[in-house]
């Protein structure tokens, strides 16, 4: 799971899924240029939101460094696809062993860092090692502590030795970056394998990408990639609308899609999102301690009418942590689903016939000061009273996240897979069930994606009876272009968005 605007990166648990060969392409690509010829040298402007903290994601870089770095500059032993498939990468083949806890990985040959360096399996050592430090802030820290041992019997071989089985082995090594064991200074350069350099980052402004000569694999479509940030929606659009930016990697101004749909310049897409606005509860604070509080305050918010004020006719409703392209998804909109009435007399049997008051930690970031203020109004209705507590990312990750000190909060969980979260009674919201947290293990010690899924659907329902959090809405995912490009990302799955396919007519 990552959380936007923030430096904190948890993670997700997924199912073995099949591997193919590739390069850098990829599908689930989107537009189709029309008119003129793709220009092999062209420069693609991309617009953001999200500026990278620092340039590494084990020491906190943030969703924007995933959403620059991730395959453009920094590649894995895997790759995780646009469309959610595992694909192999810088590793051409892999054995597990009979018992499920040895894996040896064969490198691809020739393969060499942007400083020239080779790549050897010293780097891979080095880069899983740098993952699972103690002071790793790496989305996958925690689901790759499973390693024992890592072996270099020779430069194109590197053997990992598990502590316990992990079906998801594989598909977590889809987003360790393979770095340079010797490079240094990665908060501020770079030395990947990917199909981009490092040109400049110019902090508060923009990052700029330049082609690989060197690259082992297809080169980039384009010459050169330059993110562009901006601090809101408006002026991003702005800067779609008069050519500054090619393509906006995520919309967040539905109100604005108007002048893009109505324009025969710009192509409007509506992909598959795996980011959730939660409601997330501190399980272990009262009153949300009891379980028929925390279905009152789910069943006492109108998620539709929430979600069509923030998005208009984009989004849906989701009712648990798992999204529609998880594969344990399941509709359950229907558990605790809106309903005041039912909510005053849960209260009731809790002993809060009369309500309660609680504090609200809001990041300052849309749209949670929207919902929050209509969170407040909505509880309201039923004698909730909610304080509302604005502050900052960095307020929330030290406050919320690493303290556990708030009764309620809201943020955006991006990573897809990431249910099993609640099956860490240690997280942050404190949600702390033996049968969830056994089944959560059981199901990534499990023989078959078969039964992994089988499990976590009943960690998706048991979660969801227990108003585990709110899960307010799933967002959309929309990326606007300019009709002059094609081979973007729709989907943008866990902030990644690989500019290596895109095409730019003219």
């Amino acid at each position: 799971m990552s959380i936007k605007k923030t430096s904190l990166y948890a993670t997700a648990t997924a199912a073995t899924l099949a591997v193919t060969l590739t390069a850098c392409g990829g599908s689930g690509s989107g537009g189709n240029a029309s008119g003129g010829t793709a220009n092999k040298d062209a420069t693609v402007n991309v617009g953001s939101l999200y500026e990278p903290q620092n340039l590494d994601n084990t020491a906190g870089g943030g969703q924007g460094v995933t959403e620059a770095l991730n395959g453009n500059v920094y590649e894995g032993l895997f790759k995780l696809t646009d469309d959610g498939k595992v694909e192999k990468l810088l590793a051409t083949d892999y054995k597990v062993s009979g018992d499920g806890l040895t894996y040896t990985f064969t490198l691809r040959d020739g393969v060499k860092f942007h400083s020239g360096k080779a790549l050897t399996s010293e780097d891979v050592k080095y880069s899983l090692e740098k993952v699972i430090a103690d002071d790793s802030q790496s989305a996958r820290k925690n689901n790759l502590q499973v390693i024992k041992d890592i072996a270099t019997p020779d430069a194109r071989t590197v053997k990992v030795t598990l502590s316990k089985k992990s079906i998801s082995f594989v598909y977590n090594l889809s987003y360790v970056w393979i770095i340079n064991s010797q490079a240094k200074n990665l908060k501020t350069t770079e030395d990947g394998t990917g199909p981009y350099q490092l040109g400049k980052w110019t902090r508060g402004s923009a990052l700029s990408l330049d082609r690989f000569p060197g690259y082992w694999g297809k080169a980039a479509t384009n010459k050169k990639a330059v993110f562009h940030y901006y601090k809101d929606a408006t002026a991003l659009n702005n800067a779609l609308l008069t050519g500054a930016v090619d393509v906006v990697t995520s919309e967040q101004s539905p109100d604005a899609l108007d002048q893009f749909k109505s324009n025969q310049n710009y192509k409007v897409n509506d992909g598959d999102s795996t980011t959730k606005l939660l409601l997330a509860f501190n399980d272990k604070a009262k009153p949300f301690t009891d379980v028929k509080v925390r279905q009152a305050v789910s069943s006492a918010i109108d998620d539709k009418k929430l979600l069509e004020s923030v998005w208009g006719g984009y989004g849906k409703l989701i009712g648990s942590m798992v999204p529609p392209t998880d594969p344990w998804y399941e509709d359950l909109t229907k558990v605790n689903a809106y309903d005041p009435a039912h909510a005053k007399k849960l209260l009731a049997e809790a002993g809060y016939a009369k309500g309660f008051s609680f504090t609200l930690d809001t990041p300052n970031y849309d749209p949670h000061p929207t919902a929050a203020t209509f969170i407040k109004s909505e509880l309201a209705k039923v004698g909730v009273n909610v304080k509302i507590n604005t502050i900052t990312p960095d307020e929330w990750y030290t406050k919320v996240y690493k303290n556990h000190d708030f009764s309620a909060t809201l943020q955006e969980h991006v990573n897809d897979r990431d249910l099993v979260w609640y099956g860490n009674p240690d997280f942050y919201w404190g949600y702390d069930n033996k049968q969830v947290t056994q089944w959560v293990e059981q199901a990534e010690q499990a023989s078959s994606t078969a039964e992994q899924t089988d499990l976590l659907k009943k960690v998706n329902r048991k979660t969801a009876e227990d108003a585990a959090s709110d899960w307010l809405y799933l967002y959309p995912q929309i990326v606007v272009a300019s009709s002059k490009l094609s081979g973007y990302p729709l989907n943008g799955l866990n902030s990644q968005f690989y500019v290596y396919d895109i095409q730019k007519k003219g």
